[in-house]
């Protein structure tokens, strides 16, 4: 298998918004995401852009009806994918992400699935938007 290009992750997911740049920013403030880059168009638009979480890559884009592309928000709610975050510390993120807004819907919690595999706490958000996030931290393993 061929490298990747410098300095991008083997996957990388795209997530779609309504409103792209109002996204960007509250992936920033609320879940801790660094802009890599960010190429705004005409009015304002977002081109492209790739968010940073650690070597974490997402690409954060506009919802579009003729490319396909939709917001759960767009779509009645339907929601085709969860993207998982490993932080520092799942308590302390939980907090600073309800107090930014987020919609928890899963409390942080332990998961230990046994000794030959591993243990760790979680929990669940829903972003302005829609997106199901996941976020956790490795006890053990």
């Amino acid at each position: 298998m061929k490298p990747t290009p410098k300095d991008w992750p083997r996957i990388s997911s795209a997530v779609f918004y309504d409103d792209p740049a109002a996204a960007i920013d509250w992936l920033c403030s609320a879940f801790g995401f660094k802009v890599r880059i960010k190429v705004e168009g005409e009015g304002g638009a977002i081109v492209h852009s790739e968010l940073e979480y650690g070597e974490g890559l997402i690409m954060v884009g506009g919802a579009s009806r003729e490319k396909s592309h939709g917001s759960p928000r767009s779509l009645g709610g339907v929601n085709t994918q969860a993207l998982m975050v490993f932080v520092d510390d799942v308590d302390a993120h939980c907090a600073h992400v309800r107090a930014a807004g987020a919609t928890i819907f899963a409390e942080p919690a332990d998961h230990d699935y046994g000794a030959e595999y591993w243990t760790d706490r979680s929990y669940g958000a829903v972003d302005p938007e829609g997106h199901t996030w996941w976020f956790s931290q490795r006890l053990r393993g």
